[in-house]
């Protein structure tokens, strides 16, 4: 189990948490490329009135002090959206990355995903970036800064350091060919969004991750602000 608080201070900024032991990178769900495939063709049209608001709200939740989610620091899901657009141009990398960017592209919000074991630890939590604070992003030794953004930190000897966060993963804790645990945030916005919707979003995607394997333990929890849990 993982520890998981939700100290974003929004009254807006709902987390679903998904933890999942247990998967192959190799191993994709049943039916997986077609539905991947069909939700590819829909995202070329127009998105439909309550999906741009889901769009404009979640890009909202990320309005935090002096971050603006504008350019290259728009949430992920709206790069997803972008590329869903062009021929042939849809990322793949493994089964667990690749159902996260699904269940982003479907419902339109930011999904971080990071390895458990490479994390190193069993205790998270969710709040604003902190001036200065900043990590890697790719191989190529990019950097992100995280002042204000709404990042995702492990918790060691209660120390607190951004992995994950709605716009570009840490490279520290990406999945690789050997990973097996994983853990996922889907960052919401309250009020387009609701609990039960979201609840409904994270057993639909723990679900696609049981299917990452042969035998995959998963659990998850919805974490409204001020909240946390054992997931």
């Amino acid at each position: 189990m993982i520890h998981v608080q939700n100290n974003v201070p929004r009254p807006d900024a709902a987390l679903g948490i998904i933890r999942a032991e247990g998967i192959r990178t190799d191993r994709y769900p049943s039916g997986f490329d077609a539905r991947l495939a069909a939700l590819i063709q829909t995202r070329r049209a127009d998105l439909a009135p309550q999906e741009e608001a889901v769009r404009q709200a979640t890009r909202d939740l990320l309005r935090n002090g002096r971050y603006k989610p504008t350019g290259r620091g728009k949430p992920a899901s709206e790069y997803l959206v972008r590329v869903a657009q062009r021929p042939d141009a849809f990322p793949r990398i493994n089964a667990p990355v690749d159902v996260c960017n699904y269940v982003s592209l479907r419902h339109l919000l930011p999904v971080s995903l990071w390895n458990l074991d490479r994390a190193a630890a069993e205790r998270f939590t969710f709040r604003l970036g902190q001036a200065g604070e900043a990590y890697v992003f790719n191989s190529a030794g990019q950097e992100i800064e995280l002042e204000d953004l709404l990042v995702g930190c492990r918790v060691q000897d209660g120390a607190e350091e951004p992995l994950v966060n709605p716009v570009k993963d840490s490279l520290l804790t990406k999945t690789t060919d050997a990973t097996t645990r994983v853990a996922a945030c889907i960052y919401t916005p309250l009020g387009v969004v609701t609990a039960d919707q979201l609840r409904a979003i994270c057993a639909a995607f723990a679900e696609e991750l049981a299917g990452c394997g042969e035998a995959v333990e998963t659990a998850f929890a919805v974490l409204l602000p001020g909240e946390a849990a054992l997931v």
